[in-house]
């Protein structure tokens, strides 16, 4: 690995455990280094999707799930993927039922797929509920609460107290990273809650996740294994993970 490259990932790392850099601190992490080639290197970064460039400095994309030009760059990536995911997933899904569906961009996609059928369905995603209009049989609930312009879902004290007065049936998740030590990740304190909340409310609680999350250690915890009963992948995740699904029992689709 040369020394640009050492550098690039040096600054993806720094940005992914501050969350957000300023340049100032970019550079006074990186004295050696040109304030010309720091950004370049920002730039090319932000190209590559590795970090999200913003006025001043950068943050990373494990935190901030997208503004509008992110979340339209993201919903672009690994369509494939996503779309086996949410096909695995609706399989699982069962009639007059109680559902939480989680925000994020594999959630849209489930949304997008959803059959025409009886169920109640609270949603944090405003993209999910976006999908969800056209249909005419589920009902569909928005919990209250702070809109989080990022991930374009609602969070908060509110959302939460709503959540915690439902009994779910099922919940399908999204999340940022997993990682061994660490279990499944956010990078955003309130939508760990939010998680963590709507984990505690449901009978079954299953995680949709693509390959790529594997090794990713965010700022805030949401569950380990032993709190989920099925994991939905696009069928690539690496054996040392499976071997850890086997023995807290998660199945994996």
């Amino acid at each position: 690995m040369d020394s640009m490259e050492t550098r690039r990932n040096a600054i993806v790392e720094l940005i992914n455990e501050r969350g957000t850099v300023s340049f100032a601190q970019l550079k006074e992490s990186f004295p050696q280094v040109s304030e010309m080639t720091l950004r370049t290197d920002l730039k090319l970064l932000d190209e590559a999707k590795r970090i999200l460039r913003i006025h001043g400095g950068a943050r990373s994309v494990q935190v901030i799930i997208g503004t509008d030009d992110f979340l339209n760059r993201k919903s672009v990536r690994n369509i494939p993927q996503k779309q086996k995911i949410a096909r695995k997933a609706l399989t699982l899904l069962r009639e007059d039922t109680t559902v939480f569906l989680d925000s994020g961009s594999t959630a849209t996609m489930f949304a997008r797929q959803f059959p025409d059928q009886s169920n109640l369905i609270y949603t944090t995603g405003l993209s999910c509920a976006t999908e969800l209009a056209d249909l005419s049989r589920p009902a569909v609930m928005l919990p209250g609460g702070r809109l989080n312009r990022y991930s374009q879902s609602v969070f908060g004290f509110s959302a939460i107290k709503e959540l915690e007065r439902v009994n779910f049936h099922q919940a399908f998740l999204g999340i940022t990273g997993f990682h061994h030590q660490t279990g499944f990740t956010c990078g955003i304190s309130d939508e760990a809650v939010l998680k963590q909340t709507s984990i505690r409310q449901s009978e079954q609680v299953v995680v949709m996740m693509d390959s790529s999350k594997i090794g990713v250690k965010c700022s805030f915890n949401i569950c380990g294994l032993r709190d989920v009963d099925i994991v939905v992948s696009d069928g690539e995740l690496p054996e040392d993970f499976l071997e850890e699904c086997k023995k807290y029992g998660v199945t994996v689709l």
